[in-house]
């Protein structure tokens, strides 16, 4: 069976096409907490980023951070105190915690600390740097002088009546520093100022350089032949007809003169039972709060495996525990280029993540004694530091995403339901007593139980649950064969032989 080409190498493909040189961008607007769904853009880049580095071509990375955007409401997170602040900028608001030097920073450190653990290192470029380092100047002059083509262009496309008093530029106004209740009245190209009225009252006049931005219609398409953009992928709601981009694609070839970069739309990722992740909704699940339960490979694998314009349903219980087993198998399966593109730079434990769920409750979270449990389950424990990371994940994960059948504790007593054994269960505890020594490995002990039962004529998944019943106290657990290797022989010999009596 062929390999079916990747999707970010098909993007690749297309792109080489119009030339060898890019740039790949991807950008957020930092209101709240950047999350699972926001890192499908992120991610997303940097897969075609990688695939046009693989090809040979001349690329870059950058990711914009829309840090001079307003504002908009005081959301679930925030207290009341930041009633005064919408409509400002967020560079310019305060933070949150009073750590970080603003508002939008206080979001975008831990996000920034969450891509270098993925392995993705884009050049960051800030709105707010941009703007007041006057990178923006000479396209706010050109959409100030050609207002009324950009105005003509979003209404043909996107079907609707602008305000006659409508501009593409919002100065921040000096008083009350809001740059959506300010009104363009006039401007002076050669001296590069911009004269407004303000809703708090006040009139004045600042310079195109960091005193105002452009409104985001106009801002998207001005940033592409600023920065370079050749590609860049965005969300749905963009793409829609009348959207963004469609506008923005006018735009950037009527007004600014250049070509709008190769689109790339993604959809949403769903959280399990919650809907579509969302800051402003509290929908979430923060990138850094992930990967301190998933490797980050595997946090990219979830991303890159699955074609942009495909939904992903995000369920950190049971779910992700498969999705971490798919992973650690993939070098056995065709996806090759799914497993190379998830390379996140690190070195990972070669111990399956479902094996340490259950190695990490036998150890009974002692750390020297986890070594131990895997060292009897036959896996290489020389590098400790390594296996501490992928501990770390899986503690986190019990503690917060577990379904509570995977949860489990090994019985120091002999647990009160064995006192309901009946005759054949005890026979059968006493074979095993007698069997377990000669048993080498987990495939061993399993296939020893299984053949235990057939010969008394008891059925294999009673015999488990009365295995588990003798060591948990519960009708359920790990893998039994895995499970039972893990185990000091000598307390299974000993727990079997008091079931048995």
């Amino acid at each position: 069976m062929a390999e079916t080409i990747h999707w970010a190498d098909v993007v690749a493909t297309e792109a080489l096409k119009k030339g060898n040189k890019h740039t790949v961008a991807s950008g957020i607007t930092p209101s709240g907490n950047i999350h699972i769904g926001n890192m499908r853009e992120v991610l997303t880049a940097d897969a075609v980023y990688r695939a046009l580095k693989d090809a040979g071509a001349d690329a870059n990375l950058i990711y914009i951070a829309d840090t001079y955007d307003p504002l908009r409401k005081v959301y679930p997170f925030l207290d009341d105190s930041y009633e005064e602040h919408i409509g400002r900028p967020l560079s310019e608001i305060p933070c949150p915690c009073g750590a970080h030097p603003n508002y939008a920073e206080h979001f975008l450190e831990p996000f920034f600390n969450s891509l270098k653990k993925l392995d993705i290192h884009p050049e960051i470029r800030r709105a707010d740097e941009l703007y007041k380092q006057g990178a923006y100047v000479d396209a706010i002059k050109t959409a100030l002088v050609k207002r009324d083509e950009i105005a003509h262009i979003i209404e043909e496309v996107a079907g609707r009546t602008l305000d006659p008093e409508w501009n593409p530029f919002n100065p921040i106004c000096n008083e009350c520093g809001k740059l959506t209740t300010t009104k363009v009245t006039g401007f002076d190209i050669d001296a590069k100022t911009v004269d407004y009225s303000c809703s708090c009252g006040s009139t004045g006049t600042v310079s195109m350089q960091g005193g105002g931005k452009l409104t985001w219609r106009v801002d998207w398409p001005a940033r592409w032949p600023i920065l370079g953009v050749t590609i860049e992928p965005f969300g749905k709601d963009h793409a829609s007809a009348g959207g963004s981009y469609a506008t923005g694609e006018r735009i950037s070839s009527e007004v600014f003169d250049y070509p709008a970069p190769h689109p790339i739309v993604y959809e949403w990722i769903m959280l399990k039972g919650q809907g579509a992740m969302s800051s402003s909704t509290g929908v979430t699940v923060s990138i850094s709060d992930m990967l301190d339960v998933v490797p980050p490979e595997v946090l990219r694998y979830l991303i890159i495996r699955t074609k942009p314009e495909k939904h992903i349903e995000f369920d950190p219980g049971l779910p992700l525990l498969n999705l971490i087993d798919e992973y650690d198998n993939l070098d056995e399966k065709l996806d090759m280029r799914a497993y190379q593109l998830s390379q996140a730079g690190g070195t990972s434990a070669k111990i399956p993540f479902k094996h340490m769920v259950t190695a990490v409750q036998i150890a009974d979270h002692s750390f020297d004694y986890l070594l131990t449990v895997l060292e009897r389950g036959g896996y290489d424990v020389s590098e400790p530091e390594t296996i501490r990371e992928r501990v770390d994940n899986v503690e986190i994960w019990l503690e917060t995403f577990a379904p509570p059948m995977l949860k489990f504790k090994v019985n120091e007593q002999l647990p009160p339901e064995v006192r309901n054994f009946n005759e054949e269960q005890r026979h059968a505890m006493r074979l095993l007593a007698e069997r377990m020594p000669d048993f080498e490995e987990g495939q061993a002990i399993h296939d020893g139980i299984y053949n235990t039962a057939k010969e008394i004529g008891m059925s294999p998944k009673k015999l488990f649950q009365t295995i588990y019943q003798a060591i948990l106290g519960t009708k359920s657990g790990p893998r039994v064969g895995y499970f039972l290797v893990s185990l000091d022989r000598d307390f299974v010999v000993e727990r079997f032989k008091a079931a048995s009596e």
